[in-house]
């Protein structure tokens, strides 16, 4: 039946297949051309965005058992974020699926020259456990948006949402199109086993080295969506209140374990005083306390929690409050006096734990800076053009905005990706449809013209010449 030209991507099988049986049946489909079309892909997408918005209650009672993000939150940061992908994929995708023109040279005239996006194949893509549904989802809509078939494996640390998703993706999708596969470590290893046409992975950076070793091995091109210590520079002329805000909301939002996360400050010496004052007050309005718990998302198992724990020094705490083990909480932390070789600098926090680091000499912190990984964000605070130009210019890093945090990664005509350490590649909007897509680069020339006389012996000093002139003024 998959083989059939009348197959839709619904549910034709329903015998468990083995991971390696899932793979060859997915290539098999492939190989048919039945994913190309963009009426096809067109018509998958609006099944999965049916599907989701049909068990909606259900997603949103998983990601609060896993991770007690309140309803609010879950679709705000999450659902209205895949929601949003899906419509503007299907709003595209039949304008980013047909050829596209590109301007030919004189030396080739007379031809035509155009781009011919084409799907990869066969898709691997590994979602995270922080914000489960969009960094799983996301890229799926891509995938499929493409052309592509797709495995995807849900992150195992979140296993309720892990089970939603594939409730929902099993429930909808023939195995031979589009599968969910449940498991840790393990499942994952045998996934990596096989032959993709292209990996999508995001996570860890010890992880996401295993996960390029593997696709190493078999060629396979890969996206990976890593993380990094995101630094915030706040500069002498920032508006302290407004900045204030926008800071505290960027490093508690998800109880900071987001990788676009504010992960520490580099704060001028004349405002450090009144900025800790500043998030002092919001911090004790907006998070008092433990029994705000269902609006401040909890940290997400013990391991976690024990680590973050292990970076805050009690004699730097500038505001802080009593941790609950029990109920996996740690309450908002500000660290004052911290320097660049603290224990809390070498690692990235990935909780709402947030360092101040005083600088004097913008010049001085740059240099340091640069000698760190190349984090996935990076955000200025200020309104002098030139130490903001200095900033975004001189420092390496994936992404970022001026007088904000975390809000870039929400716009569609901007990508999402880091750079070394943190990253490689990107996606979101037209980049996720470039990212699983192969470019064909064509060029039809025309009959009725031919400079044979140029390419073949013998090659006099005039036809050098004549070569020289047309390369350079042509």
């Amino acid at each position: 039946m998959a083989q059939s030209v009348h197959y839709d991507g619904r549910i034709h099988r329903t015998d468990t297949m083995t991971i390696p049986e899932l793979v060859a049946a997915q290539r098999a489909l492939f190989t048919t051309g039945i994913t190309r079309p963009a009426e096809f892909r067109l018509r998958q997408l609006q099944r999965f965005e049916q599907a989701l918005k049909a068990n909606e209650a259900m997603l949103l009672e998983a990601l609060y058992a896993d991770l007690k993000k309140s309803r609010y939150d879950a679709f705000s940061s999450e659902l209205s974020l895949v929601y949003r992908e899906l419509t503007f994929m299907m709003k595209n995708i039949g304008r980013w699926s047909r050829k596209q023109r590109v301007r030919t040279n004189l030396v080739n005239f007379p031809a035509r020259s155009y781009l011919l996006p084409e799907p990869y194949g066969v898709t691997y893509i590994a979602g995270a456990w922080n914000f489960p549904y969009q960094l799983t989802l996301i890229p799926l809509v891509d995938s499929l948006a493409a052309g592509n078939t797709a495995v995807v494996k849900p992150s195992e640390v979140a296993p309720r949402t892990s089970a939603a998703m594939a409730k929902i993706i099993n429930g909808t999708f023939d195995p031979a199109y589009c599968h969910a596969v449940e498991g840790g470590a393990e499942t994952a290893q045998r996934i990596l086993e096989e032959k993709f046409d292209y990996i999508f992975f995001t996570g860890g950076t010890a992880i996401g080295r295993k996960v390029y070793e593997a696709a190493a091995k078999q060629l396979t091109p890969v996206t990976l969506e890593l993380g990094g210590k995101n630094p915030a520079f706040v500069l002498p002329d920032a508006d302290i209140e407004t900045c204030a805000k926008r800071i505290v909301w960027g490093k508690m939002f998800n109880a900071g374990q987001a990788c676009v996360a504010v992960d520490h400050l580099l704060v001028h010496s004349s405002v450090e005083r009144p900025l800790l004052e500043a998030m002092k007050r919001l911090l004790e309005r907006h998070y008092p306390s433990a029994d705000l718990a269902e609006n401040h998302m909890a940290i997400v198992n013990e391991r976690h929690f024990d680590r973050i724990m292990a970076l805050i020094d009690p004699a730097k705490v500038f505001h802080g409050g009593t941790p609950d083990r029990a109920k996996l909480f740690i309450p908002p932390t500000l660290l004052h006096d911290v320097a660049f070789d603290d224990p809390v600098m070498q690692e990235e926090i990935f909780g709402p734990v947030l360092p101040v680091v005083r600088y004097d000499d913008l010049d001085d912190v740059i240099a340091r800076v640069k000698t760190r990984p190349r984090p996935l964000t990076l955000y200025v605070y200020g309104s002098n053009n030139g130490e903001k130009e200095k900033l975004f210019r001189e420092l390496s890093f994936g992404g970022g905005s001026q007088n904000d945090a975390v809000m870039y990664f929400i716009n569609d005509h901007l990508p999402l990706g880091g750079v070394g350490a943190s990253g490689i590649g990107n996606y979101h909007g037209v980049y996720g449809f470039r990212t699983f897509s192969h470019y064909k680069a064509i060029m039809e020339k025309q009959t009725w013209l031919e400079f044979w006389f140029l390419k073949v012996p013998p090659y006099r000093e005039w036809k050098l010449k004549l070569l020289r002139f047309l390369i350079e003024k042509l």
